[in-house]
């Protein structure tokens, strides 16, 4: 998994922050991948209760992660239970569920 643990710290706090402290993070993509190289940030945030805004939430958190880490792409989806969506199945079943 090519993200460091202060990416990580970052990243969790975040989430926590915006989304509450039920709120798991998920990395997908090619940054899972340690024989790849580059990549975007993709991440799935998971919430055990509906969200309005879905679309809003998702750019604010990328936008606050990119203030945070740095300039960088940062894709962000967001399952909410609510409105299943073929990403959410791919990022659970190749993904990696982020922890400190």
């Amino acid at each position: 998994m090519r993200i460091s643990s202060l990416e990580t710290r970052v990243i969790l706090q975040t989430a926590h922050q915006q989304f509450g402290t039920g709120a798991s993070v998920w990395l997908f993509g090619s940054r899972i991948d340690d024989a790849r190289r580059g990549g975007d940030l993709d991440l799935m945030i998971v919430v055990d209760h509906p969200l309005e805004h879905k679309s809003a939430m998702a750019a604010r958190f990328a936008a606050e992660l990119q203030w945070q880490l740095g300039d960088q792409k940062i894709d962000v989806v967001i399952d909410d239970g609510n409105g299943y969506m073929p990403i959410h199945q791919a990022a659970r079943q190749t993904g990696k569920r982020l922890q400190c």
